[in-house]
């Protein structure tokens, strides 16, 4: 039988890239806002229901981590009721779903790689609403896989990466914070990584998950601070001739104070998804050079 999925979120950096690299896997449903609205329960439900998919991947989220001080509520019915309600439907059709998280559910105090083990703390209300997610989702049980990964990009839709090259283009001097440390994580390759992990379980994908069930760190390989991110971004952007920039200067986040707080260093190792997949994702360095080509 034809795998049926869902994807709900397909018009975001990750969702865009998902469709592309889950269209030759099965029958595929993609959806995003209005169709979906991920803060009306019985929406969530009915479109579910009406769909009646195998395989559930929830690429949606409320991504605005200052805002989220401000729009809790919405975030926490986006982040982290909603994908419970995603779970429950799933595991009430013998279904899989899919789940996306994040690294700030740290508090970036640990000074080394977070592994699945170690206890989230976030600082954040967006860190919290994630949190929340995982939890409902774990909650729920049944056959799933829940994703924390960690600055997430792509050249297709706003992000650190489209900022850095606006400003690059706008101003002569840059200052970027070096106190924030993670990866940075091309959402291709994150995609790409979930459509092999569905691949592997062709034939009996929910049997498959199922087995395999539970919270994995995914997240291009090796760390950097923001600054060095902005580094490498401007060497290698085709658009230098654009550039107004002249200087690239390292900078402390207390000068940039903003309504939600950012872990200091909140990098994830893969271990333990390496291991359980045979799977392993490219240094970030690689994919950001890539990312540039395409």
């Amino acid at each position: 039988m034809t795998l049926k999925i869902l994807l709900l979120g397909n018009t975001g950096q990750l969702g865009w890239e998902l469709n592309r690299a889950l269209l030759t896997l099965g029958d595929l449903t993609a959806l995003d806002y209005p169709q979906i609205d991920m803060t009306n329960p019985e929406k969530i439900r009915s479109i579910v229901k009406h769909a009646k998919p195998d395989l559930i991947i929830n690429a949606t989220a409320y991504t605005n981590v200052d805002q989220a001080e401000n729009e809790n509520d919405l975030a926490m019915a986006i982040n982290g009721i909603g994908p419970g309600i995603l779970a429950e439907e799933a595991k009430k059709l013998s279904s899989a779903i899919i789940h996306y998280s994040t690294d700030y559910v740290f508090d970036g105090l640990k000074g080394d790689l977070y592994v699945e083990e170690d206890q989230p703390n976030p600082i954040n209300q967006y860190g919290k609403t994630k949190l929340a997610g995982e939890m409902a989702v774990q909650n729920v049980g049944g056959s799933y896989l829940i994703f924390r990964t960690s600055w997430v990009y792509s050249l297709r839709r706003p992000c650190f990466v489209t900022k850095v090259l606006q400003w690059a283009k706008n101003k002569e001097v840059l200052r970027i914070v070096d106190d924030q440390i993670s990866t940075p994580t091309w959402s291709r390759t994150l995609a790409e990584a979930t459509a092999q992990i569905v691949a592997q379980g062709i034939g009996d994908t929910v049997g498959y998950l199922k087995e395999k069930s539970g919270l994995y760190h995914l997240s291009d390989t090796g760390f950097c601070s923001r600054y060095e991110w902005a580094k490498l971004i401007t060497e290698n952007a085709i658009q230098k001739e654009d550039f107004k920039m002249k200087v690239l200067l390292k900078a402390k986040s207390e000068e940039f104070p903003g309504p939600a707080k950012r872990p200091t260093k909140s990098a994830m190792s893969c271990g333990k998804f390496e291991e359980v997949f045979n799977l392993k994702m490219p240094a970030w360095v690689e994919s950001l050079s890539m990312s540039f080509e395409f």
